[in-house]
């Protein structure tokens, strides 16, 4: 089984020409309200990829119609709070390059206690799977009881937050990062090359598997002395909002499926480049039988380089 400790967001997404400069007013194109936070969007990728995974999270009871999306998807919704706290909500701004720029504000994603933390634990078997991102909090203890009861940890670690610096990344099982994100816990420029920003982290984390996505240029895997480097799947990009999130669910399923690791980041690639030819957050994220039709497809030269 895996548990995401995960946020639910309602998604305010804006069409616009160009990402609002400071100073600017600018009309949108268009206002789209979806369900998204990176936390809904990666276990409806696991989810929708056939996965196991149960979700652990809090929402204003004015906004249960997500549970129900979660649901449909085949997520199990039981440990979902309804609270009187305002949802998580994010303003996206999408232009016409598919870039994005998010303003997040964390609402119930953040009104996790001690009690709630306490409550979840006992339904948790050893060898049980805790996928995180950093949209909700008390990261730290929720990290400390998951190794307490023996359970495999995937973090990612988005949105980055000074916060992150101090969390015991040690007891992480995997640790998925994109460039950014990969350079600011090196100590290293965002600039940095792959190969740099690899040996530095994986030297720092010895025992944790490292998945690094760079978009357009792949994604790189280390775990140890194993290495691999799978390049993009080459497809022209709507709106990469959900892309992470779809490839972290992907590879997460198929982890849970006991897959060799080529095939992980075969599988999730292919997803994500699913996903960046649609608008939106969790509208935006693939089904099994998509992505297995896609994979049929995909070329001997795009490949898997060690």
């Amino acid at each position: 089984m895996l548990y995401n400790y995960g946020s639910i967001n309602i998604d305010y997404v804006y069409r616009v020409s160009h990402l609002v400069r400071p100073g600017e007013t600018l009309s949108s194109q268009s206002l789209t309200q979806v369900l998204g936070g990176k936390g809904a969007n990666q276990s409806l990728a696991m989810a929708r990829a056939d996965g196991d995974v149960t979700h652990w999270g809090r929402v204003s009871q004015n906004d249960r119609w997500v549970l129900e999306i979660l649901a449909q998807a085949g997520v199990n919704t039981s440990a979902i709070e309804l609270t009187a706290d305002a949802s998580g909500h994010a303003i996206i701004q999408v232009d016409d390059h598919a870039e994005n720029a998010i303003i997040l504000y964390p609402g119930a994603n953040h009104g996790f206690s001690e009690r709630h933390l306490d409550a979840l634990m006992p339904s948790v078997s050893p060898d049980d799977w805790l996928l995180l991102q950093n949209e909700c909090n008390a990261l730290e203890n929720v990290m400390a009881l998951a190794s307490h009861h023996g359970m495999r940890i995937a973090f990612n670690p988005a949105p980055l937050g000074a916060n992150v610096h101090s969390l015991p990344l040690e007891l992480c099982q995997i640790l998925f990062l994109n460039r950014g994100e990969a350079a600011a816990l090196a100590g290293l420029d965002e600039h940095a090359g792959a190969d740099e920003l690899m040996e530095v982290l994986s030297r720092r984390l010895p025992k944790v598997e490292l998945v690094l996505t760079l978009g357009r240029d792949g994604v790189r895997y280390q775990h140890g002395a194993q290495r691999l480097e799978l390049p993009a799947f080459p497809v022209e990009a709507v709106d990469t909002t959900a892309a992470g999130d779809t490839f972290i669910g992907y590879f997460m399923a198929a982890r849970q499926r006991s897959e060799p690791i080529e095939t992980c980041l075969h599988e999730a690639s292919i997803a994500a480049a699913l996903c960046v030819q649609r608008a939106g957050a969790a509208p935006s994220i693939p089904l099994a039988n998509e992505v297995a039709a896609t994979s049929r497809d995909w070329s001997a030269r795009d490949g898997l380089r060690r």
